[in-house]
């Protein structure tokens, strides 16, 4: 039986994603080489330059993958959350988190800004301040942080986390830089509220 063009274009796309996703977390994408991603696709490269241009357009779409799975699964943690204000700490902590992994510690925050530049220029980034902004002008006309500009705010915020998120990534102790991020982080959150979180009562156990 005669498959759908699009279902094919779809499942070509997939084994490229899919075989350069692995290859730019295992060996990263300087050492990564494109007939070696594309044979193990069963593919050639007519192919990788039809759907992607080159291989800067792959790593761009691979981001993409992982900036949407990482966006799938802040929801979920902010979805677990007692109230909305900790649904929003925690999703924001957890992005920063996120930078102890090592595919995304390669991928995105280390390959990704020495290939396609400042991250905060991203279209991913631009739909994360959007979201953020959305979030904050709730908890400020529920009446949870201070009358603050949502889109300043939103920006601030996400400039702070993602710089936070380099900070592990590039460290030689990710792990000790992230529980420094963290508390600091949360420490410039708490700044927002209109009732100020008393001393202590937001410190994490580590």
């Amino acid at each position: 039986m005669h498959r759908p063009r699009k279902e094919m274009i779809a499942e070509t796309r997939a084994k490229l994603i899919a075989a350069a996703r692995h290859a730019f977390g295992t060996v990263g994408y300087a050492e990564a080489s494109m007939d070696d991603f594309t044979a193990s696709a069963g593919l050639t490269r007519g192919a990788l330059y039809h759907h992607f241009g080159d291989k800067k357009g792959l790593l761009q779409a691979v981001i993409a993958e992982i900036d949407a799975e990482m966006s799938a699964r802040l929801k979920i943690v902010s979805a677990r959350a007692d109230n909305f204000w900790q649904g929003f700490v925690d999703e924001c902590t957890a992005y920063i988190e996120m930078a102890l992994e090592p595919e995304i510690q390669r991928i995105v925050l280390r390959d990704g800004p020495a290939v396609l530049g400042d991250p905060s220029q991203w279209p991913s980034q631009n739909k994360c301040i959007h979201s953020m902004a959305e979030s904050l002008g709730k908890l400020r006309d529920e009446g949870t942080i201070v009358a603050v500009d949502v889109e300043a705010a939103a920006r601030l915020i996400s400039g702070a986390s993602l710089h936070a998120a380099q900070w592990i990534a590039n460290s030689n102790d990710p792990r000790a830089t992230s529980k420094k991020a963290v508390k600091a982080f949360n420490v410039l959150l708490e700044g927002l509220l209109r009732v100020p979180v008393p001393v202590g009562a937001c410190e994490r156990a580590w």
